[in-house]
């Protein structure tokens, strides 16, 4: 039987919201093992001078605990 925990976490890119989530996605894996899925919770833009400027993703990460 396997245990699961979630986190949220927020990622940000100049370049679009797919890039934002799998800069999240990435980062988070350097320091959590197990990574087993993504719920994307909100998505948002910035704006300056009346263009987006930074695409902002709030995520819930799913991962395994493991039984060590």
């Amino acid at each position: 039987m396997s245990v699961a925990k979630n986190i949220e976490i927020v990622s940000a890119s100049g370049k679009s919201f797919e890039d934002a989530i799998s800069t999240g996605i990435e980062r988070a894996s350097r320091t959590i093992d197990n990574i087993k899925g993504a719920w994307i919770k909100d998505q948002k833009v910035e704006i300056r001078d009346g263009k987006i400027s930074e695409y902002r993703v709030t995520m819930i990460v799913t991962f395994v605990l493991s039984d060590d």
